[in-house]
């Protein structure tokens, strides 16, 4: 457990040694969490609106809008994060790139991602569907299927990025690259995913005792200070998390398809990660 725990902290090391030096990264999960809201905003009201006239939300038109939802909230987030790992593939091999080059690499790959959104979309209705319609054994069949998503799923957006195929070959190659390199298992959890979680308790600890120290003295602006000031470290640490895992993804792809990761990066630490089955 130590050694995964020292593992995980190098992994995370490694990541924000290539955050330090190009700190604009952070910039693409920034715009992908502003443009969700607006976009979430967007569908709720056409849902509250069929709510209000008696019309089911789970009939024909209420799933159109749904699938609407899904379609839209998975190209900004895989637009974003396609950005998001250009810039740091850029880092990564020694260049020195900038949010527009970013932008410029997922712009140029926007007609495969909303293929791979549309994708992504329809999986993430048939599971919701099968989750809610075959009780028990739906949520268990769903949450199975939903991780053998995720783990095939892992590197499509690297994929998408720097090979000329389409979304469903994308699926296949991200397979086929975790396969080929660490066996068909993940274990344990990914590194920076690991430490960022123990951070977030670290902050639990440090801000409840705060906040319940500012509620007894029974000042609103101390109560307000202390819960804000959690709420901004937790979003803080969101931003910084995602902007990690944008750069891991794509120094594992690096590592899986050219057999080098980048400046930081020790191909032990993702051997120690990853483990044959």
């Amino acid at each position: 457990m130590f050694r995964r725990l020292s593992n995980s902290w190098e992994l995370t090391k490694a990541s924000a040694h290539v955050l330090s030096a190009d700190k604009e990264l952070m910039v693409f999960p920034l715009i992908s969490a502003v443009m969700l809201v607006l976009v979430s905003a967007g569908f709720i009201a056409p849902l509250v609106l069929l709510a209000d006239k008696g019309k089911d939300v789970e009939g024909p038109l209420g799933l159109i809008v749904t699938f609407g939802f899904y379609v839209v909230s998975y190209f900004v987030i895989f637009f974003c994060n396609s950005a998001l790992v250009g810039a740091a593939l850029i880092r990564l091999r020694g260049g020195d790139p900038t949010v527009g080059d970013g932008f410029r690499i997922a712009a140029g790959k926007v007609g495969v991602i909303f293929a791979y959104a549309v994708v992504a979309a329809t999986v993430g209705m048939v599971l919701r569907a099968i989750q809610q319609r075959a009780g028990i054994f739906g949520r268990i069949i769903s949450g199975l299927f939903g991780m053998a998503w995720t783990l095939a799923t892992f590197l499509v957006v690297p994929v998408l990025v720097n090979e000329n195929i389409g979304p469903i070959d994308a699926v296949k190659r991200s397979t086929e690259l975790l396969k080929k390199t660490w066996g068909e298992q993940v274990v344990g959890n990914f590194g920076v995913s690991a430490v960022l979680t123990l951070v977030g308790f670290g902050l639990t600890f440090l801000f409840v005792p705060l906040i319940v120290l500012a509620a007894g003295t029974q000042k609103p602006p101390l109560v307000m200070g202390a819960v804000g000031g959690f709420v901004v470290c937790l979003l803080a640490l969101a931003l910084v998390g995602a902007t990690l895992s944008g750069i891991y993804t794509a120094a594992l792809y690096r590592y899986a398809s050219e057999g080098q990761m980048g400046e930081g990066f020790a191909p032990e630490m993702v051997k120690e990660a990853f483990r044959p089955k």
